[in-house]
């Protein structure tokens, strides 16, 4: 899927640069020997490249007379002139140095150094585009992902045997997801250059029925968005009431038809604003862009969103809403993927010492009889008679005990919880908490993902292993007992972090920075280089 817009030309001066080459890589014995020690000691700081040309007995791929050396060059200097369109730091990627250099190299030498310059630049750039150019964690130790760099030796070698144009272009994530996103980059750049969504809305607050120039704003503010027909209105009548709903709807937002403070803030957010989150988006996605993929059948958690999926084969075939991490330093939901083995229904909740010596154990220091829904056992798993223990003597550091709460319909992983076993000790789970599901906002607990369905979420991962999915879950429900079932097949898990998703119908949704996460990545993008760009419409 790689790049779809191909800048104009083909470089056709490069040829006319390249010409002194011809003349310093005659059959002389002297001047292949010369050429080769001076790659060997060009190439001795990077490992993969000096590897790679170890391996080929440092002959060249990119400043020889042949046509597949001038592929190749073409095909490197085409994807760092396109490098912009991935949201990629183009002046990381300067096609006038590339040239320069082309045309200054005179010596042996000199060519020597601009081979290995090139393999250099050719794997800063593969690396870029196929997996990113932030470390995760080094701008939010919370997004755990662990980025599927490829080996550099590898990649210089497959690329070496390969068709170089075509290789280059398999290197971006080849999803649905990343090429809608390139699309909606590029519309956003042209609306940019337009002017924008136009005039922001003033108001604070606007409901159907009023009239006059803030409600003339928001009809304008609609119809640029692509919410409104074109009109002529200065009420607030049934075809903005019904374009604010959708806006609202698209947007994670309550959908009520009323353009309240957080409708109205959604709407003037800014097309430049838009745009980086498009670019956060991309950035994110070439993350996740493994070799085996994200699997045919995935789970995919969008934090931002509070919404969890089952996709089969790129095709959601299940959605619920979630609750997700409370924004407090110690219950954020991270970011990383997994995979999910089984499921356990009327399961036992084992609190999480954090948990139980910051919230219970000043409970049980002013009344041991507190938290009676708990059971407290020793490190031998024996129960503790309360009446028989001084809680205050201990702290959060010295607190021996354990903490469950058994299975029943108030435990707070409700009937079911589903196991991905990580060191974030996360997983997605019922709640006896409903309310919550109905809520705008929803970041209440101490981590992990509680489900909005978790019956039906169950029926959809065991219909691939019974024919009676239900059935089979409903029965071991009924027994009240704790137990564990088994996924055959076993589920890729990925907690992600979306505030940009473009649709498949062509739409471009945004969600809150909940976390502040990609506003982060943004700042951290913009020190690479990566900047908003406005192009011809």
């Amino acid at each position: 899927m790689g790049s779809f817009v191909r800048a104009p030309g083909k470089f056709s001066a490069f040829a006319a640069l390249c010409t002194v080459f011809f003349a310093l890589t005659s059959p002389a014995v002297a001047q292949v020997t010369a050429f080769k020690q001076a790659v060997a000691e060009a190439a001795a700081a990077n490992p993969s490249v000096g590897a790679f040309y170890r391996n080929r007995g440092y002959t060249p791929i990119w400043t020889g007379p042949s046509d597949a050396d001038r592929a190749r060059r073409g095909a490197l200097l085409q994807a760092l002139s396109e490098a912009h369109m991935h949201g990629l730091p183009s002046t990381k990627y300067s096609v006038a140095e590339v040239t320069a250099r082309l045309g200054a190299a005179r010596t042996m030498e000199e060519l020597a150094a601009l081979e290995v310059y090139l393999s250099a630049t050719f794997l800063n750039y593969a690396r870029d585009v196929q997996t990113g150019v932030l470390t995760p964690a080094n701008v939010d130790e919370e997004i755990a992902r662990e980025v599927p760099v490829r080996d550099g030796l590898e990649t210089l070698t497959t690329f070496a045997s390969a068709q170089p144009e075509a290789f280059i272009d398999a290197l971006p994530p080849q999803t649905h997801d990343y090429t809608r996103l390139m699309r909606a980059k590029l519309d956003l750049e042209r609306g940019i250059k337009r002017g924008g969504w136009g005039p922001t809305v003033q108001a604070n607050s606007l409901k159907p029925g009023a009239t006059g120039n803030d409600v003339v704003a928001l009809r304008n503010r609609l119809i640029a968005m692509g919410y409104l027909d074109r009109s002529t209105t200065t009420t607030y009548d049934a075809e903005i009431s019904g374009a604010v709903e959708k806006f609202q709807r698209d947007s994670g937002l309550e959908a009520d038809s009323v353009a309240g403070r957080g409708t109205i803030a959604f709407l003037n957010t800014s097309m430049q604003e838009r745009l980086s989150s498009v670019l956060v988006a991309l950035e994110r996605e070439r993350w996740l862009n493994k070799p085996e993929g994200l699997g045919d059948r995935h789970i995919w958690v969008n934090l931002a969103d509070f919404s969890a999926q089952i996709r089969d084969k790129g095709v959601v075939t299940f959605q619920t809403r979630s609750v997700i991490g409370a924004h407090d330093r110690d219950r954020r939901s991270p970011e990383f993927s997994d995979v999910m083995e089984h499921m356990v229904i009327n399961p036992s909740w084992y609190v999480p010492r954090s948990i139980a010596t910051k919230e219970y154990l000043p409970q049980l220091q002013r009344n041991p009889q507190a938290v009676q829904h708990l059971v407290i056992t020793d490190v031998r798993g024996r129960r503790v008679n309360r009446e028989e223990v001084d809680f205050t003597q201990y702290s959060t550091s010295s607190f021996p005990f354990d903490m469950r709460q058994p299975p029943s319909r108030s435990n707070a992983l409700g009937l079911v919880k589903f196991m991905f076993p990580n060191r974030y000790n996360i997983y997605l789970h019922d709640t006896p908490q409903k309310s919550l599901f109905s809520r705008e906002v929803r970041a209440f607990s101490h981590g992990c993902i509680r489900l909005n369905d978790p019956f039906d979420f169950a029926y959809a991962l065991l219909a691939v292993q019974t024919d009676d999915p239900e059935a089979f879950f409903q029965q071991r429900l009924r027994t009240g007992s704790e137990a564990k079932v088994e996924l055959e097949q076993h589920v890729p898990v990925h907690l992600i972090y979306r505030t940009a998703v473009a649709t498949a119908e062509g739409e471009l949704h945004f969600r809150r920075d909940v976390y502040g996460r990609d506003a982060r990545i943004w700042q951290a993008l913009q020190r690479e280089g990566v900047a908003l760009n406005a192009i011809q419409g």
